[in-house]
């Protein structure tokens, strides 16, 4: 009992006035440290998202940058965007965005770094929710680093630290509560606000303080909002007695935080406060009983018959899509709203009246779109159309309306004058937290502490499109009404089709890119992988599109270039080497087709699936010089085809695990390279020569083939950019068939070649038999069975 008597002696001091300083809790929280890439993509950047509760005072994140390497590195720029609500949206390549796409720039900090950097933000009265931080190195300048080599790496590490209210004093309407504001530590109070508000009223007044005792001032200023480091809270300064701060359209159904602070230096400040708020549009209440349609179309009947301008109206609402009634004390049209999760990153709303809504010129229309936050890291989209088939229906149903109460000539003559004013205009305000209730042609879309977006459609142009990436999550609140400045015709009420919907990316990316789904901890986003040098959001951006013609240069280099492998293939089979030509072939086909389809333009052909034919590439390129060395060797055909089974098992399982590995290629080439000296030097210390003991073999076959194995792998390794790709990944590819030329070893003398003349030879018994012929010799055959004895 006596713990209840406190929570709620506790909360009656929070409700009905408190004098009392608020109490503050500090948390903490971390990210572990994530390698930062250069930016080509939104995938090179790393996303952390943080959460902030309600009622946090102070938000300070800490940013820590450290490298990687003890290697001299260059100065890098990292880039830190954060935002609230959703990702950033960031554009560091300046490209072009796609079409009617939106987009508000995120907070940015610039930290240079050379060994360890950190920079810190603190933001006061952040609003409640996630936060996103996005982290990137400078625009990719196009290297192709291989792995395993030591490089410039840089790890990025963020943490979290927030002070946050727990018994903020809670502005119930009309009651005056008693605060104080000292230097330093500002009032801070929260208001609920609800749903339809129309505005806030926040009153200031009666002000003293010990410093400046009768002189009737309040040196204080008025904040409402929390501080999202894009859209402020509304700020007010106080002079004279008080001060009242009016914020229209306010956020509907949240927490409002208020906060006072006193502008004057060592000077504390006691004031009352108090609020109010005015509602507008609100609906009567039509109880919990479920109305069926007959139901609606008798109070539409019974409200109709008080007016006969807004009769006309509603017959025709009924008649097009059968809405809901306006109510009387109503404003607005509310049309309720279905949404539905297609897929990943994929919601779809739809109004229950069907795809075409009815706009009038005398009240606005609102649709309600809840925007969850698991779909924040895709696009909203907006496709407003003005359905002029619909307009003719509804102009005729009109015609049909009066059909019933006038002649039939008076009827034929208002049907042809029934015309939609040309300067008549379909207005609509997309909103997110709060609607625009009353709109205006100058499409002002701002409610009190957020921006809007608003659009228009008319005869000349009946369709509008807007595009959102990444929109902040919570209630968005489409306004639709019909502004005729005075000519509107014989219509007062058009039908619009207004498609919302939410998907991974904008536009699906196009026809040169590919949308592809981002996953950071928990939460899920799509971006753009743009091909063929266009960029941009939604790839539109072809500033640096290559032609069709370089696109198709490329794709023969590339594929051409792998059929330097036929005269290696060719000697190979001469000279007995079987096994080690059908090596060949295998690298040659998949290398031809993997480079078919691995290019970025128009000039594609894929035979089988992308990964597929890399792993078989890779797998045949490392093959190939495995069996090459080997067969340098020289050593017994035994061990050497064990050799041969053994490590190219070896090498899938590497590939498997790490196909751009760098110890992939250079694990085989070492270890074939070890049992090669191995047994040239047995051979050399046996016959007490140096081995192979041609110089001949040395200076025309050995050394040539070294060098453009060494300039392979130079080039392999550390020239390769991606635009130079075509043209250094080409010579590798024919570097790499010379050394098999250059270094594959004679015929071994031990193994005589094979002559495949047939020999025919008759038999007594009339049947001819068939012996091969091998050296210029027959083999012999025995007639007699071979007999078994038993001992």
């Amino acid at each position: 009992m006596a713990l209840y008597f406190l929570l709620f002696f506790a909360f009656a001091k929070a409700t009905f006035g408190n004098v009392e300083e608020v109490a503050f809790v500090s948390e903490l929280s971390s990210k572990p440290a994530q390698k930062l890439s250069k930016y080509g993509w939104y995938g090179n950047a790393r996303l952390q998202m943080f959460h902030i509760p309600e009622e946090t005072a102070i938000a300070r994140w800490f940013f820590t940058v450290t490298k990687g390497h003890s290697i001299q590195c260059a100065e890098r720029n990292v880039t830190i965007h954060i935002r609230h609500g959703a990702p950033p949206v960031i554009n560091p390549m300046d490209a072009r965005f796609p079409n009617m796409t939106l987009w508000s720039p995120s907070r940015a900090l610039i930290l240079p770094v050379t060994s360890l950097s950190s920079a810190a933000l603190s933001v006061s009265n952040p609003a409640p929710g996630d936060w996103f931080v996005a982290t990137h190195l400078p625009e990719d300048d196009g290297r192709i680093e291989q792995k395993g080599f030591p490089s410039c790496s840089y790890f990025f590490q963020s943490q979290l630290s927030i002070r946050r209210a727990v018994d903020t004093p809670i502005m119930q309407t009309g009651i005056r509560l008693k605060q104080t504001a000292a230097p330093n530590k500002p009032a801070r109070l929260k208001l609920y606000v609800p749903q339809f508000s129309w505005y806030i009223l926040v009153t200031v007044d009666e002000c003293s303080s010990a410093e400046g005792a009768g002189s009737n001032n309040c040196p204080v200023a008025l904040s409402l909002g929390s501080d999202s480091l894009l859209y402020d809270p509304a700020r007010l300064n106080c002079s004279g007695a008080g001060c009242t701060a009016n914020l229209t359209h306010p956020p509907w159904d949240t927490w409002l935080r208020v906060v006072v602070e006193s502008i004057q230096e060592n000077q504390t400040v006691t004031f009352s406060i108090k609020s109010s708020y005015s509602v507008r549009c609100k609906p009567e209440s039509e109880g919990l009983a479920a109305n069926d349609g007959g139901g609606l179309q008798s109070n539409s009947n019974s409200s109709s018959a008080s007016n006969n301008s807004v009769a006309t109206e509603t017959f025709a609402f009924n008649s097009q899509s059968k809405l809901l009634n306006l109510l009387p004390s109503a404003c607005v049209w509310r049309i309720p709203v279905l949404y539905e999760e297609t897929d990943a990153l994929s919601f779809r709303f739809t109004p229950v009246t069907g795809p075409n809504v009815s706009v009038s010129s005398s009240h606005p229309t609102l649709l309600t779109y809840p925007l969850p936050a698991q779909v924040t890291g895709g696009t909203i989209n907006l496709q407003l159309t003005l359905n002029t088939v619909s307009v003719h229906q509804l102009q005729t149903l009109y015609v049909q309306y009066c059909l019933c109460l006038s002649e039939v000539l008076l009827c034929f003559s208002v049907q042809t004058n029934v015309t939609l004013g040309n300067k008549s205009t379909v207005v609509a305000c997309f909103t997110p937290r709060a609607p625009i209730l009353k709109l205006s042609k100058a499409l002002q879309c701002h409610t009190g502490l957020f921006l809007g977006y608003g659009v228009n459609v008319s005869t000349s142009f009946p369709q509008a499109v807007i595009r959102l990436p990444f929109p902040p999550s919570g209630t968005w609140y489409l306004t639709l009404q019909l502004m005729c400045n005075g000519d509107c015709g014989s219509v007062s009420v058009v039908s619009v089709d207004p498609e919302v919907f939410v998907s991974a990316c904008v536009e699906d990316c196009g026809p040169f890119g590919r949308c592809q789904l981002l996953r950071s901890s928990n939460y899920l986003y799509g971006a753009c992988v743009c091909k063929n040098g266009w960029r941009g959001w939604g790839c539109t951006d072809g500033s640096a599109a290559v032609p069709f013609s370089h696109q198709l240069v490329a794709t023969l280099l590339l594929t051409l270039s792998n059929l330097t492998f036929l005269p290696a293939i060719v000697l190979a089979i001469k000279r007995l080497y079987v096994t080690e030509a059908s090596v060949y072939l295998f690298t040659l086909f998949f290398s031809t087709f993997y480079h078919a389809c691995d290019q970025p333009g128009i000039a594609v052909l894929c035979i089988m699936s992308y990964d597929t034919l890399q792993y078989c590439d890779f797998l045949g390129s490392v093959c190939s010089i495995w069996v090459t060395i080997l067969c340098m060797a020289r050593i017994k055909s035994t061990v050497k085809y064990t050799l041969f089974l053994f490590g190219t098992l070896l090498i899938a399982m590497s590939l498997q695990l790490d196909r751009r590995g760098l110890w992939n290629l250079l694990g085989p080439i070492l270890v074939a390279i070890f049992f090669m000296v191995v047994a040239w030097v047995y051979r050399g210390v046996t016959h007490r020569q140096c081995y192979p003991p041609s110089w001949q073999r040395w200076v025309f076959y050995l050394i040539p083939g070294i060098l453009c194995a060494v300039i392979g792998l130079s080039l392999y390794v550390f020239a390769q950019t991606e635009d130079n790709y075509y043209y250094t990944h080409s010579i590798w590819h024919i570097l790499v068939a010379c050394c098999v030329l250059f270094l594959l070893p004679p015929r071994e003398r031990s193994r005589p070649a094979v002559n495949w003349t047939k020999g025919w030879r008759p038999d007594w018994n009339c049947a001819w038999l068939w012996t091969p012929r091998i050296c210029g010799y027959t083999l012999c055959q025995s007639s007699k069975d071979e007999l078994q004895t038993v001992t």
